[in-house]
């Protein structure tokens, strides 16, 4: 497993604040079977229909989430959190495309529990993972095609420099079908108490093997 931690600054800015991590040592992806990308269309379809009458705020992880960005100094309305983001897409029937089993199902579950959710391929990392904000030199290239700057934004990064964040992930660390090994990290509510933590990461991780076989490895860092 690797050794996880959060930058002291994080936890004195949100005291509450946790990560949930699981770790896949061997899995299978492929392209999404028609099964499951049939499962999270109908979902989004579902969802589109709730938000006609929802206000996106209304949802306790989407307001929480929100919050959090504020106590730590990030504008959500310019820098949104990726679950939000993700949900304004399908509020607009904008459904999302499939990419592969892996990236397919992380954005279910983001959308389904309206939190942030990253997927990253383990082999390319190096070191230890730390949660914390960027400095004026970070910057990466995103999974939105764009050189994201990352000065106060917060992120995870190992030893080669930040490589995830919960409003853009980097290229460098995406999961493709040649992944074997893959790292989740969930941006938990910081109001869940241990049990309600437990009982997502375990959900999590049954349902990810299910679809990518192997076994898991869950924890939650504070």
């Amino acid at each position: 497993m690797v050794r996880l931690t959060i930058d002291d600054e994080i936890k004195r800015l949100v005291p509450r604040f946790k990560i949930g991590a699981i770790a896949y040592p061997s899995i299978v992806i492929s392209k999404s079977p028609q099964m499951l990308k049939g499962r999270i269309r109908f979902y989004q379809e579902e969802l589109a229909l709730q938000l006609e009458s929802n206000d996106l705020k209304s949802y306790p992880g989407i307001s929480e989430w929100r919050n959090t960005f504020k106590l730590l100094s990030i504008d959500p309305g310019r820098y949104r959190p990726s679950s939000e983001a993700l949900m304004r897409r399908v509020k607009k029937s904008e459904f999302l495309p499939s990419v592969n089993s892996a990236v397919d199902l992380n954005n279910f579950f983001s959308i389904r529990h309206h939190i942030p959710f990253g997927v990253y391929d383990l082999q390319q990392l190096e070191g230890d993972v730390l949660i914390r904000l960027g400095t004026k030199e970070e910057h990466y290239l995103g999974m939105n095609g764009r050189e994201n700057q990352m000065e106060g934004k917060l992120l995870s990064s190992d030893e080669k420099g930040p490589f995830g964040s919960p409003i853009v992930d980097s290229k460098r660390s995406a999961v493709t079908e040649a992944t074997t090994q893959a790292l989740h990290l969930i941006y938990l509510q910081p109001s869940m108490d241990d049990e309600e933590c437990e009982q997502l990461l375990q959900s999590v991780g049954k349902m990810f093997t299910q679809v990518h076989g192997g076994d898991y490895h869950c924890s939650i860092v504070t």
